[in-house]
């Protein structure tokens, strides 16, 4: 067996970036540019009015009054300058007119009629945006391997790119194997299973950024497994379910070997999870992971997901790790790691962690009452009040307990 760290730099170190696809620009959010934007102009465009106001020259500050000559809008563009002694009503984002350098705002002048006094001193080039202040046309305005988030989006709208070049979504093939397992939508008969795994791993995949290709169950045969399997290596990469273990039916590393494929490791040290192996066909990641659900949901979170994002072009692999007061005794009195389901809460800004009940990696309301991962040693504990280190892979509950609605 190799350890959780050993398992993940394996992996990490026999994946490879996915090539890019040009998508429109909404379809980029989330996603990794792959390219360097530069900007085609600069922004603002020109000197402009950052305040609705009134613009005149600096040189007519000597005066007591100003002379009030026409309205200049957003969008709009004089063509006429402005002499000294007079002012033009000017909105917020207008062009500066030829002729002014400051800009005053409405609330600080009284008007009469068509002339304005101002109320107090005006420095000169007030209320100004310069040309190019904010981005000079050629600057790198973002660089290649950015998270794309709501704020490069709207700076490439800004920029006038209508799609934009990023890392391709990864097709996973997911494949259930099993004659104890029936279609979603069936009634399972004693010792029968329905099929959960697909559902949950192609979430996995979704929540992650990828794509997710359903190829069903195989059942317990050769022949049915390794057309199955070779099937799904068509996609990015594949992953398996069950059929992992020293059982006279798992078959999934004999059919991987057999139709070309590396098996890297198989069995990690950790619970649960313990018999998963990694391989690679042409260069293609394939994960066998162990059949029970919750195994299945947890080595997933821990090896397959990282190797998502580094495909996908991220740089930020792994879930956040935050500090935690347990709130319960805990215990592990096994010879391999374990990875404890865990509840976290947050309460005026501090974690409290305990577990999700009896860890059983058959039963999947441990893992749907859980929001973070919580790693002990073999043969040690944890008692109430210590601190310890939580991952966190769901933090909607931070939104839950810290939202309150303003009075």
């Amino acid at each position: 067996m190799i350890s959780v760290g050993e398992a993940r730099r394996t992996i990490l170190q026999n994946v490879s970036l996915l090539d890019a696809e040009e998508v429109p620009l909404l379809q980029g959010m989330g996603r990794v540019i792959r390219e360097d934007v530069l900007a085609p102009w600069d922004i603002p465009s020109a000197d402009c009015s950052a305040m609705d106001g009134f613009a005149f020259s600096s040189a007519s500050l000597g005066g007591t009054k100003l002379r009030v000559g026409g309205m200049l809008p957003a969008g709009a563009q004089s063509i006429h300058a402005v002499a000294e002694g007079e002012a033009v009503r000017i909105m917020t984002g207008a062009p500066i007119p030829a002729g002014c350098d400051t800009v005053v705002p409405f609330e600080e002048v009284v008007e009469e009629g068509d002339t304005i006094t101002l109320k107090g001193k005006a420095r000169q080039g007030a209320h100004i945006r310069r040309k190019g202040e904010n981005v000079a046309a050629r600057d790198k305005v973002i660089a290649a391997g950015t998270l794309l988030r709501p704020p490069e989006i709207g700076m490439l709208a800004s920029l006038g790119k209508a799609s934009v070049r990023v890392y391709r979504k990864p097709e996973v093939a997911i494949l259930a194997t099993g004659d104890e397992l029936v279609p979603i939508g069936s009634v399972p008969g004693p010792g029968a299973t329905v099929n959960s795994n697909s559902y949950s791993l192609a979430s996995q995949v979704m929540e992650a950024g990828g794509t997710p290709i359903l190829l069903g169950i195989a059942r317990d045969n050769q022949d049915a497994t390794r057309e199955m399997i070779a099937k799904g290596l068509t996609a990015d990469f594949l992953v398996t379910t069950g059929g992992v273990s020293i059982g006279d039916r798992d078959f999934v590393k004999e059919i991987i070997t057999e139709l070309g494929g590396e098996i890297k490791f198989w069995k990690i040290n950790l619970k649960p999870g313990k018999p998963f192996a990694f391989a690679l066909y042409r260069g293609k990641p394939v994960f066998a992971l162990p059949g029970n659900p919750v195994a299945a949901m947890v080595t997933f979170e821990l090896f397959v997901r990282p190797a998502m994002l580094k495909m996908m072009g991220h740089t930020r692999l792994f879930r956040p790790v935050v500090k935690a007061t347990l709130i319960e005794p805990l215990r592990n009195k096994g010879d391999r790691p374990l990875f404890v389901l865990s509840r976290v809460k947050l309460q005026e800004g501090r974690y409290s962690v305990s577990s999700t009940g009896q860890q059983n990696s058959a039963n999947l309301m441990t893992m749907y009452e859980a929001s973070g991962l919580l790693e002990l040693k073999p043969q040690t504990g944890a008692s109430p009040g210590d601190e310890v280190e939580v991952t966190l892979y769901d933090r909607e509950f931070e939104m839950r307990e810290e939202c309150h609605v303003a009075d």
